[in-house]
């Protein structure tokens, strides 16, 4: 059955769908778009709801990033069998995506004075309200977000990645155990291949 990932020409929410999808074994052809020449109708208007990423496999189509990450880790048993533990898990996703949703907020302000405030305010006072949250929760277990490596990993360094193209820094090299995630997450059988081909992403 074939598989598509439709997505931007950029990390954002779909790295770690591409990381899964490498480190699962999953042949799927990786469709990007210029966010430049976005929005194209001709695109858009056949898409479920008007945005990216869209994942399918044959004639079935998936959209949000959190539901094709989850199912993809289903697939390639990176997602805990207790409901209780995938709750727990949820619960960081969701978490991580809060913080994300700051990052895309200064990303879309038109305002100059108004984005240099919200970017202060990133860099001084929301990444470290996260960070230290999820480095704790890291070191107490493990390394990872669940004793072991799940998907929430996957979406975590994806969102670091992103994070640091979106405002010129590097996150992890502040929190150690993140830090150490990330080196683990890049070195994985198909990551590792995938990350070494790849060209470096510029907005």
């Amino acid at each position: 059955m074939a598989k598509k990932l439709h997505y931007f020409d950029l990390n954002g929410i779909a790295e770690s769908i591409r990381y899964l999808l490498h480190y699962g074994g999953q042949k799927f052809e990786d469709i990007r778009y210029e966010v430049k020449t976005w929005p194209d109708n001709n695109i858009k208007d056949v898409l479920p709801f008007g945005q990216l990423p869209l994942y399918e496999e044959g004639t079935m189509k998936l959209t949000q990033s959190l539901a094709i990450a989850r199912y993809i880790a289903h697939k390639v048993n990176l997602v805990p069998t207790d409901p209780w533990d995938q709750a727990v898990l949820d619960s960081i996703v969701f978490t991580i995506y809060d913080f994300w949703a700051k990052v895309v907020a200064y990303f879309k302000e038109q305002d100059p004075k108004r984005k240099l405030e919200m970017k202060r305010e990133l860099l001084e006072e929301t990444i470290d309200f996260y960070f230290t949250r999820f480095e704790k929760h890291l070191k107490d277990n493990k390394g990872y977000f669940h004793g072991k490596l799940t998907w929430v990993d996957f979406v975590l360094i994806g969102i670091v990645e992103a994070t640091n193209l979106f405002l010129g820094v590097n996150i992890e090299k502040k929190y150690p155990a993140v830090d150490t995630l990330m080196k683990k997450i890049f070195t994985l059988p198909g990551v590792k291949e995938y990350v070494a081909t790849r060209k470096p992403y510029v907005l």
